[in-house]
């Protein structure tokens, strides 16, 4: 399909990377089996386990990177009531200009299948058995890049981040009205 014809059904995103999303097919299957293979029995959160390993390494170096001071990680899963923890990270220093970040880090994972997509994706890509192998691997990562409730609760600290990024919006969308406000 042609990219004005495509564009027609689609967002122009989309079909200018469909080979990328394409790609990433498999993997997102694969996460969905390891998803609900995980939820049948404990000993499956080892298929889960590197995404939880990205996950709280998202947290613990965008903590270092944003002074939240992260004092400790742990890797282990543990039951905690009638769910399991497979993870977490403590920080001393969350603050509001830092608890949006250290939270929401694990989005960043995302990227990680994306640069694997588009390092494989390249003119004339055709699958290959390591294509088999790295859907299994990413696999984990598309299960572990939504923060969790507990990381949606430390972010909301950042609400004053809200503030500044909506008056750094409004000055983008309307600088050329301000511009002329200003000049007179």
């Amino acid at each position: 399909m042609s990219l004005p014809a495509c564009t027609a059904y689609l967002p122009v995103f989309l079909c200018s990377h469909g080979d990328l999303l394409l790609y990433l097919v498999p993997s997102l299957a694969t996460a969905f089996l390891f998803w609900m293979l995980s939820g049948a029995h404990p000993a499956f959160f080892l298929l889960t386990a590197p995404g939880t390993l990205c996950h709280e390494l998202a947290h613990f170096g965008v903590g270092l990177l944003t002074n939240a001071e992260p004092t400790n990680i742990s890797l282990f899963p543990r039951r905690k009531g009638k769910v399991w923890e497979l993870g977490s990270v403590t920080f001393s220093n969350l603050r509001w200009y830092n608890a949006a970040p250290a939270a929401l880090a694990p989005l960043l994972i995302l990227l990680l299948p994306l640069a694997v997509a588009a390092w494989r994706t390249g003119p004339g890509w055709r699958f290959a058995p390591l294509d088999l192998l790295l859907a299994v691997l990413l696999a984990p990562q598309f299960l572990s890049f939504w923060p969790s409730p507990v990381d949606w609760r430390l972010a909301a600290r950042s609400w004053p981040w809200v503030l500044v990024l909506g008056v750094a919006g409004a000055i983008y969308l309307w600088h050329d009205a301000l511009l002329r406000l200003v000049r007179g």
